[in-house]
């Protein structure tokens, strides 16, 4: 989330080397910013078994946690697109200002999805907050007009529902994969060898029958969010199945020889391209292959160690996360807050503006967590 705050707002400076920045439209490559969005896809892989895992030992039923898997799905692809279509308000087709109406957003979000004590003499005021939250969004939803590049009029741009959204279609999809697989670690490793197969089929132009789904719902059948989220299933296996690897010396090894087939077959693929913006398949392996690597050296740290007290100052974000993740949306609304960020800043100086605002939004998850506003699906 660190991460990811800072690739953000760095984004808007200027006179930067080329590698602090997304690589651009057709151009082969990948930085280091470029691997961030899927090392998050890869640790919401690696928390689904977690997940699951939990509401089985409860005894909730397949249907049941299907139903809990689409809801926060559906939540995910909801919030992505009010993101996705922020600034793109008509104040005068709207009938309210571009900010105000932003901020509104943000305000029925919070309303909706903030995690409530579920017990106590409060219980109807919380309801009553949670349905004023649905009410406000769904009315903002209905007055927003925006004008097209043909100087028509419409409503929300529905072409691409953000990172969320692309989160929420491969976290379903990886789901109900998991579920229909049983948890058997090999043929989990199938599902992952399918996600990745298929991909590369797509970017071969052998998949022409999925021409008619929209490019940000491949997930569900092939696409490249999929199989980075599976990689992070197999990689849980490893870490922290003993029926896979009991000692740290073989989960080392496990991870290492993952990270290697991960690397080669995303190699072997070079010649489809790499681009995070065309999702190819030497994109997702790469991607994922570090996250592995990545992830072993934190269990060394953490778990074998037992270094952990370094990270205290991002565990608001990790424990707050939807709520981080919002935050500097949130702030680039507030004109004054928006100063804070990098924005129109160049050089060295960017940077330094960039590292402020990322602790400055670590302090206002921290906040948050204290005044118990936690977003959750």
């Amino acid at each position: 989330m660190l991460v990811m705050v800072f690739v953000n707002d760095v984004g808007g400076v200027k006179g930067l080397p080329w590698w602090t920045h997304h690589m651009p439209d057709g151009v082969n490559g990948m930085t280091y910013v470029d691997m961030v969005f899927p090392t998050f896809l890869f640790l919401v892989g690696m928390s689904i078994p977690l997940a699951i895992g939990a509401r089985q030992a409860k005894g909730e039923s397949f249907g049941k946690i299907v139903l809990h898997v689409l809801l926060r799905s559906v939540g995910l692809v909801v919030i992505g697109l009010l993101l996705a279509n922020l600034g793109n308000v008509d104040p005068e087709k709207t009938g309210i200002g571009r900010r105000w109406w932003d901020l509104l957003v943000f305000v029925g979000v919070v309303l909706v999805w903030n995690r409530y004590p579920r017990s106590g003499k409060l219980g109807t005021f919380y309801r009553v907050l949670r349905w004023s939250g649905l009410l406000l969004l769904a009315w903002l939803v209905f007055i927003f007009r925006r004008t097209t590049e043909q100087n028509g009029t419409a409503s929300l741009d529905f072409s691409y529902p953000e990172i969320l959204g692309l989160i929420g279609c491969a976290y379903f999809s990886v789901c109900v994969l998991y579920l229909l697989l049983k948890k058997s670690f090999w043929m989990l490793v199938a599902g992952l060898a399918a996600l990745n197969a298929m991909n590369i089929l797509a970017h071969m132009g052998l998949l022409h029958w999925l021409d008619h789904v929209p490019y940000w719902f491949w997930p569900v059948g092939a696409g490249d969010s999929a199989s980075i989220t599976m990689a992070g299933v197999v990689a849980y296996f490893i870490f922290f199945d003993k029926t896979v690897a009991a000692t740290f010396q073989s989960k080392a090894t496990w991870a290492a020889s993952y990270a290697v087939v991960l690397f080669g077959a995303g190699w072997l693929s070079t010649p489809l391209g790499i681009s995070k913006n065309r999702g190819t398949p030497t994109w997702c392996l790469y991607s994922a292959a570090a996250a592995v690597v990545i992830f072993l050296l934190l269990y060394w740290i953490a778990e074998v160690r037992r270094w952990t007290r370094w990270a205290a100052f991002v565990h608001p974000a990790g424990a707050n996360t939807l709520t981080t993740y919002l935050l500097p949306w949130m702030c680039y609304c507030i004109p004054f807050v928006n100063h804070i960020s990098a924005s129109g800043s160049t050089g060295g100086v960017g940077v330094l503006r960039a590292f402020v605002f990322t602790a400055f939004i670590l302090a206002l998850a921290a906040v948050a967590l204290r005044l118990r506003i936690r977003l959750q699906l």
